[in-house]
């Protein structure tokens, strides 16, 4: 694939939660030997957001329904149960998606990649060398998947009913606009399709995005 300035040699990927973001995204990021950034972007947003242990002695309680609906996305809503979360007593809403912002532009400069979630497709908007993509799926898919991982009906259960209504209340308040915002996607896919027919769906429309910006330079 061609690798001009504006040849989109960033994949990046949003969902409803369970969609099966992270297995298309994978098969996808091998096929074309591209980087793959998930759960790793949620580890260096947990480094960077640890709070030292002296200072949690002093910890105060704090109200801040934004804070907790933007860490339920991004900690409880992860695959990784293991992380430690941020100090909600020192951390507050601006400063997480400050942050959480700087982590997604620079791995954007690891391109080509294929980036998951994290307000990429908000955060990278103004970059010419973007393909967004939105998978959604019926409601029992995304639960399927979802137990598939935790193994636990009454959690996933919560995780499909919560996480996505979390990630919406978040976006309109803290960004202002609705989710997700049809206008930064090339593309939104159902994915009971089935899983390799979204990937060779995406694969082609990415195929042609940049043929189309090659075409354009001659």
């Amino acid at each position: 694939m061609t690798t001009g300035k504006d040849m989109k040699q960033l994949l990046l990927i949003d969902q409803e939660y369970g969609a099966g973001a992270i297995t298309i995204g994978e098969i996808i990021a091998k096929r074309l030997n591209w980087q793959f950034f998930d759960q790793v972007l949620t580890n260096e947003i947990a480094r960077r957001a640890k709070i030292p242990n002296e200072l949690c002695q002093r910890r105060l309680e704090r109200n801040d329904p934004v804070l907790h609906r933007l860490v339920n996305v991004i900690w409880r809503g992860s695959f990784d149960r293991n992380l430690p979360s941020p100090d909600l007593a020192i951390l507050d809403s601006t400063r997480l998606t400050s942050l959480l912002q700087k982590v997604v532009e620079e791995t954007a400069e690891k391109k080509p990649c294929v980036i998951i979630g994290r307000g990429a497709p908000y955060f990278l908007r103004n970059r010419a060398d973007t393909f967004c993509v939105f998978l959604y799926a019926p409601r029992e898919l995304k639960y399927r998947r979802i137990l598939k991982r935790f193994g636990n009906e009454k959690e996933a259960l919560e995780l499909v009913d919560t996480i996505d209504e979390d990630r919406r209340k978040f976006v309109k308040h803290h960004m202002g606009h609705d989710w997700p915002n049809r206008e930064l996607f090339h593309a939104m896919i159902n994915t009971s399709i089935g899983d390799n027919n979204v990937v060779e769906t995406i694969l082609n429309l990415l195929n042609a995005a940049n043929q189309k910006e090659e075409a354009a330079k001659t």
